[in-house]
């Protein structure tokens, strides 16, 4: 080893150590990031109570490497996935390190690249390591062997270092496109999100095909492995009861991970040298209007009143800034399952999923859009805000008559085709009229989970740095409007169709029910003024 590659590890390891501790200092030091990892402990180890088991159960089972289901996509697949999360990872978090003009000129870059993957392979072992760990701890017991655990970490660890820089280089690779075609950044989230959307859906129909012929998706999807792949992962199993002897293409894969692994560090220090010390290209200033052109005029009825003019400021910032929005993308996971529903669907029953869907949708958009997080994203104009004459109730309606605004349409597009697909007109108004309750009453409810649990840290994402609500902040606001809207849109249904037997316990269950969504939603709202009544300014 040479002493300028001895240097640069020793420096690596510094700056991959003083990451990962900031990290870790990062959670510990904040109660909403502590809360939010309890959450996402509870809600993910619970999954561990049937994985556990399984895995137990498979590894008495296995006879053979190629018995076991799935072995042979899944080891294919691995790879991809891995070098796609690394240079996911690198677009959105280690592309750059803070206080870059001070380290650089204290390190090379290879130290500074070394570092970075290093945190972010510690960060990932972190949060993976341990479940993954029990996982095949619980497979090893099955099978009998003391050895597997062993075994397969030392297989693992030349193809995650492959992976994770290579997956760098390609990030890296990608900043700098982007820095030469800004405008690309925006076709790319587009292509991201259609992309994600994709992948949903298409795991949706992938769980049914395999509830009605897994056999012959399984056939079709074990054409698609790689052989030598496969090899390679089965070395995994060397002294255990299913070990076979390595093959050529095994060993021609670990040379490979060997080989090309330094390569890619040194692909990934050019690029990363490039980047770093490089400035984006100059372009042409535009050209200034010398008068006013109307374009930034308030429109009618946003004019009228000063909540419809803050209203309107809300969407013409979200459309110069759409990153801002990009919390909305979890929603995807949640349509996704029910847009499988909607294009199995036929007759009768396509008008009322598709009402019900634009209920369900301009619902959720009515109070995410700009509700889950008022005081992180007025944090730059706060000062100003507050020292206006405008009152703090008049800005909480301004962000919520902007997020109903854009909610409502959506009620009213699904409504009208629902009536195009067949849904009587009686009914459609039905839904229109329910939407429309629970998109004022989502509205409410957003801005003072929003505004209890604000968030004003910027963090990157895909290149750009926004202020994303709270993780918990979302998930809660999902499951109680999506609860509550289900529960709408069911008893709205019952009683266009079903024509009930109205007594005075189902006439209490009803007010009780109404009682309760009008006293949430207006105590929200209420929370939210006294918070920007209060708010000070640290």
């Amino acid at each position: 080893m040479s002493p300028f590659l001895r240097r640069d590890l020793r420096h690596g390891v510094r700056i991959a150590r003083a990451e990962y501790v900031r990290s870790l200092r990062g959670y510990v030091h904040s109660t909403r990031r502590l809360v939010g990892l309890v959450v996402v402990v509870l809600f993910f180890g619970g999954t561990l109570l049937v994985t556990l088991p399984t895995a137990y159960a498979l590894g008495r089972s296995a006879r053979a490497v190629d018995a076991v289901p799935g072995f042979a996509p899944a080891t294919t697949a691995v790879p991809a996935v891995l070098v796609a999360l690394a240079t996911l990872r690198t677009l959105e978090r280690i592309g750059r390190i803070d206080a870059h003009e001070l380290v650089l000129t204290a390190v090379p870059p290879r130290a500074v690249v070394l570092g970075l993957v290093g945190a972010e392979f510690a960060r990932l072992v972190t949060w993976f390591g341990v479940p993954t760990a029990a996982v095949v701890a619980a497979f090893a017991l099955g099978l009998g062997s003391t050895v597997f655990p062993l075994s397969a970490a030392l297989v693992a660890l030349p193809l995650v270092a492959w992976a994770a820089v290579w997956g760098y280089a390609s990030g890296i690779a990608a900043l700098r496109l982007l820095r030469r075609l800004p405008g690309a950044r925006r076709v790319l989230k587009a292509v991201g999100i259609v992309a994600m959307l994709a992948v949903v859906v298409a795991t949706q129909f992938v769980g049914r095909y395999l509830a009605i012929d897994g056999a012959a998706l399984t056939r079709a999807v074990s054409t698609l492995s790689l052989p030598p792949v496969v090899d390679y992962a089965a070395l995994a199993f060397v002294g255990t009861p299913l070990a076979r002897p390595p093959s050529a293409g095994a060993l021609s894969v670990l040379v490979a991970l060997l080989v090309l692994t330094p390569v890619a560090l040194a692909v990934a220090t050019r690029g990363a040298a490039r980047l770093w010390f490089t400035d984006a290209p100059a372009r042409d200033a535009p050209s200034t209007a010398t008068g006013p052109t109307g374009r930034f005029a308030v429109p009618w009825p946003f004019s009228w009143r000063k909540v419809g003019r803050i209203a309107w400021a809300h969407l013409v910032h979200a459309r110069r800034q759409p990153q801002d929005l990009a919390h909305l993308v979890v929603a995807l996971f949640f349509v996704g399952p029910f847009g499988t529903t909607l294009a199995e669907s036929s007759g009768d029953a396509l008008g009322p999923l598709v009402a019900g869907a634009g209920v369900g949708v301009g619902t959720y958009l009515a109070g995410a859009t700009f509700g889950l997080n008022p005081l992180g994203d007025d944090r730059p104009q706060l000062p100003v805000l507050l020292l206006t004459a405008t009152l703090p109730r008049t800005l909480v309606r301004g962000r919520t008559l902007a997020g109903l605004t854009v909610g409502l349409p959506v009620v009213g597009l699904g409504t009208l085709a629902s009536v195009s697909l067949g849904l009587s007109p009686r009914y459609a108004v039905g839904f229109a009229l329910v939407g429309a309750g629970t998109c004022v009453a989502a509205a409410a409810f957003a801005v003072g989970l929003g505004t209890a649990y604000p968030v004003y840290e910027e963090r990157a994402f895909w290149g750009t740095e926004t202020v994303v609500p709270s993780t918990l902040v979302m998930l809660t606001y999902i499951v109680v409007v999506g609860v509550g809207t289900a529960l709408a849109l069911i008893a709205t249904w019952v009683f266009l169709t079903g024509h009930p037997v109205v007594t005075p316990a189902l006439l209490v269950a009803l007010g009780a029910s109404l009682a309760l969504t009008l006293a949430v939603s207006y105590a929200s709202y209420r929370y939210a003024v006294r918070r920007y009544r209060c708010y000070t300014v640290g």
